[in-house]
């Protein structure tokens, strides 16, 4: 395992703790590019353009995924996003637990040939992300709401709070831990927010929109002294809450299912489309060939009580689909 960065001083840091620094990658099999999300494209048409092996796989980190996926030609490259961080930065930040049970994002389109994306699936569930597909478009549209605005929002926070302790020093001091909870994500890196809030744009206006406007609700009610109104608005903030979906994690609560996969274009991107929409998480996948090489065999291990649901989405979906 090897990494670089423009950044010397980086390079420098990341070899004194360890890590092998090298700018060649001619001959590796998996290649993470992670660069502000404006530079992923220039960067990873270099890359393919370096590696020698067409079973070599390329994929990103970005928090955009539309205009790169569109972007990059290369069937080798399946774009990602890994939902995971500390305010932590460079190597010394670096955790072998950072991506348990985090969410890991892939788009897989038409063109990905399967055995690449369960190769890259296998790896990242190794270690012990949640792999979940998502269309690009749709990526974008939900990060505005999970993940970007979030991020806005705990930066104006912060920075309503170091503003007001310019006149009342004690306030930081006195920052409780619900305060630090929400502002957590400020102390995080800035340089790569530029980019991504400028790729999406549009989705991050309109949840930004939203966002202010039940702002302003809740301004009103409080002008207005209505108790009521204020607690159904918190009520259903906690209730929405404590009922953010879980997860399996146990192999007694996994079932595993055996889909044939016609030899066209895109049907595993459908199959793992299709789980997503369904909030049905795959936690391991294989893909197994016919001998006439007409048809293959896609296994995945999947929910037990999410199965069924499964099962009848992609029965209408036209799949042959069985359990094993």
């Amino acid at each position: 395992m090897t990494g670089w960065d423009r950044d010397q001083a980086i390079c420098d840091d990341a070899a004194s703790i360890g890590i092998e620094i090298s700018e060649v990658f001619g001959d590796s099999d998996l290649v993470f590019v992670c660069v502000p999300a404006g530079s992923v494209v220039e960067v990873v048409d270099s890359v393919t353009s370096a590696l020698m092996s067409p079973e070599a796989i390329v994929s990103d980190v970005a928090g955009i995924k539309s205009t790169i996926v569109e972007a990059v030609k290369d069937p080798r490259f399946i774009g990602g996003h890994p939902m995971a961080g500390s305010e932590l930065r460079g190597p010394r930040g670096a955790s072998g637990e950072l991506f348990r049970g985090c969410n890991w994002i892939l788009t897989p389109t038409s063109g990905t040939p399967p055995e690449l994306y369960s190769r890259l699936h296998a790896i990242l569930r190794s270690l012990e992300a949640n792999v979940v597909a998502i269309e690009p478009e749709q990526h974008d549209r939900l990060m505005a709401v999970a993940s970007h605005v979030p991020h806005l929002v705990a930066g104006a926070l912060m920075n309503e709070a170091s503003d007001s302790s310019q006149h009342d020093a004690v306030l930081l001091q006195l920052a409780a831990g619900g305060f630090r909870d929400m502002t957590r994500i400020a102390a995080g890196d800035p340089s790569i927010w530029p980019d991504v809030l400028i790729e999406n744009k549009v989705a991050v206006k309109d949840t930004l929109t939203s966002v202010v406007s039940r702002l302003s609700s809740l301004i009103n009610a409080i002008e207005a002294q209505e108790r009521g109104e204020l607690y159904n608005l918190l009520s259903n903030a906690s209730k929405a809450r404590r009922e953010l979906p879980g997860r399996a994690t146990r192999s007694e609560e996994l079932v595993y299912l055996r889909i044939e996969l016609s030899d066209e274009p895109g049907q595993l991107a459908r199959v793992t489309l299709r789980a997503s929409e369904l909030l049905v998480n795959i936690y391991d996948i294989e893909i197994a060939h016919s001998a006439s090489e007409s048809f293959g065999t896609l296994l995945i291990a999947v929910d037990a009580e999410a199965g069924p649901r499964l099962v009848s989405a992609l029965s209408n979906d036209g799949f042959k689909v069985g359990n094993s």
